[in-house]
Formats: structure tokens, sequence, C-alpha cells
């Protein structure tokens, strides 16, 4: 069996390649090919975690897989990532265990990656500038993302730590080569801004539709089983796309508090959520249909994507050399 870690993990996984997988993965879950059942998770109340398994299956990538990971909100702020993850990779032919590899940079990725298909997919062609709203790892992997969709000419971050803010806003500027500030808030960051990337754990939404620009698109990430991070007219008056119909609209932990209230509410009805992306990339739903339209991406995380990147990092392993052989008898 394969072992990679995370920084073999990260230097075997190419962006752009992962972004063009995930269209294949999507295509693949909407059709109908590809397994991939709402997560299950068991909860740590006391530390207000959970642990949770998400097990998937792409025929287009060849892979069956399960991923684990934790989520421990608490562990912001230190050295510990919020999220942390493995994922197994088993032969579909034969169920045989063939690779371990950290899932952490895996789930920053491919979640980022699916963020910026949907910009491809929904974003106006000529979007240029970038609300990145947060200022952890998916902050950044969002803000490098989008930049290889759109033409991003300028960046503002905002996060609850005005500091935090500041130092994301100076590594993204020297990474990426492109203007980016630090924003004294979220309305401040959103006004203009083309495209708005929330990856916070926000109780209170961050997006409220006041603050946003007409022709927007938004790209929505959080998770917190006690809070959102899109008010209700924004959900309202936006397109609304997701990976999966199924699993944004199921109970905690699967689900999003962002669809589920309001429509628990009745502000929208289920079929309000216009599409999933796999439709959007077949042609079966239509995308943006107005230059002022507000578009919404509200992400929950499903398999297939930590599935389409898992089969890239073990090919690029396999090509390279890289990682450590170990036998499990």
């Amino acid at each position: 069996m394969l072992v990679l870690g995370r920084a073999q993990v990260e230097a075997l996984l190419d962006m752009d390649a992962l972004i063009d997988a995930l269209a294949s993965a999507m295509t693949d879950l909407s059709a109908g090919r590809a397994s991939s059942p709402d997560r299950v998770a068991a909860l740590v109340p006391e530390r207000d975690g959970f642990l949770a398994a998400m097990p998937g299956f792409v025929p287009s990538a060849g892979v069956l897989m399960s991923k684990l990971v934790s989520v421990f909100p608490h562990n912001g702020g230190t050295p510990v990532p919020t999220h942390q993850a493995l994922i197994v990779v088993f032969d579909p032919h034969a169920g045989e265990p063939a690779a371990l590899l950290d899932g952490t940079a895996i789930t920053a990725a491919r979640t980022a990656a699916g963020s910026a298909l949907s910009a491809r997919l929904l974003a106006r062609e000529d979007a240029s500038v970038l609300a990145v709203l947060g200022t952890g790892a998916q902050a950044r992997s969002h803000a490098e993302a989008m930049c290889r969709v759109r033409p991003i000419r300028h960046i503002r971050v905002a996060g609850r730590d005005r500091a935090k803010a500041a130092a994301l806003a100076d590594a993204l500027s020297a990474d990426l080569q492109i203007p980016a500030e630090a924003t004294a808030s979220y309305a401040e960051a959103l006004d203009g801004a083309e495209i708005a990337a929330a990856t916070t754990h926000a109780v209170d939404p961050v997006i409220r539709r006041s603050w946003l620009t007409p022709g927007v698109h938004v790209t929505s990430v959080g998770f917190n089983p006690d809070g959102r991070e899109i008010d209700d007219a924004t959900v309202a008056e936006a397109l609304v796309c997701v990976e999966s119909r199924q699993a944004a609209l199921a109970p905690f932990p699967a689900g999003s508090n962002d669809l589920l209230l309001p429509l628990r509410d009745g502000v929208i009805t289920e079929a309000h959520v216009h599409a999933e992306l796999g439709e959007l990339l077949a042609g079966s739903k239509p995308g943006r249909s107005a230059r002022d339209q507000i578009t919404l991406y509200k992400s929950v995380g499903v398999a297939v994507q930590d599935a389409a990147a898992a089969a890239l990092v073990v090919a690029a392993a396999r090509e390279r050399s890289a990682g450590t052989d170990i036998r499990l008898e």
C-alpha cells in the first residue's frame, strides 16, 4: 500500500488538473454514475467537534475511496488545523487497500477547486475583483484557485481578526503577484466585488444581500451546525447551485443550514435549488442568464471530489516514484 504524507500530497496535486477532474466527477454524480452516500459522523459534544466518514466511487476516475475527516472548530487560531483528514484508496476491481494519504491538504484543495469550477460556470467572464471572507486554509486556497479561472486583478480579505486578514492579504500579494488588501468589515470587502468566496465558521451571515453588487458570484463553503454564512435575502434572490441536491438538503452532518433554514421557514422551496454543477456541465440546466444576476454556489463537500483528487495524487505519485510502499500482511 502506498503511503503519502501532507507535503507529498501538496507537491503532487495540480490545481488546474484538479478543477478539470472535478468537472468529470460532478458530471458523473449528477448522471447517477458515481456513488457518494451522505456523510455520517460521530459527535464529540464537549469539543463541538465530530469525525465524519465519506466513501465514494467515481468511475470516470477509476477510484474507490473513503475519507475520514475530523472537524474541531476550537482548533482555530492554534497550530492544529480545524479540519484534519485521512483518505484510503481501494482497488475498484478487487477491493484491496491501495493507498493511504493525507486528506487535510486534499480537503482544502478540492473544496477550493469546486468553488473555482462554479466560478468558471457561473461568474461573469470579466470578473476581476475577488472578496475572500475568512483567513484560514480555505481562504488562501480559494484565492489561489479563483485566480486560475477568472482574470482577478484585486483581492480583498476580511475576517474576525484584522491582523490575520492583513497577514493573509500580504501573503496573497506576494504569492499571486496581485494587489490584496485587508478590509475593516465583510461589507467593505464585498462592496464592488464580482466574486465573493465565503470560507468562515460564522454563526451569523457574512454574506448579506444589501452588501452585494449586482452580478456577483458567491461561493460558500463554511460549515457550522449552529450558524450560517448566507442570509435569507441572498438565497431567495440568487440562482442557487449545489454539488448534490440530496447532500445539500440532507440533515446534519451532510446538509447546509444556508439552505435548510430558509427552506424550513418557507422563504424558498426545494425547487429553488436551480442546478447541480454536473447538470450545468452537461447542459441540462442553464447557468447565468443576465449580467446583473446574482449566482450562488453552496458547497457542502461530497466524497466524489475527494475521490477525484486522490486519483490524481496517486497517479502522480506512481509516475514520480513518490511515497512509501508498505505491506499490511
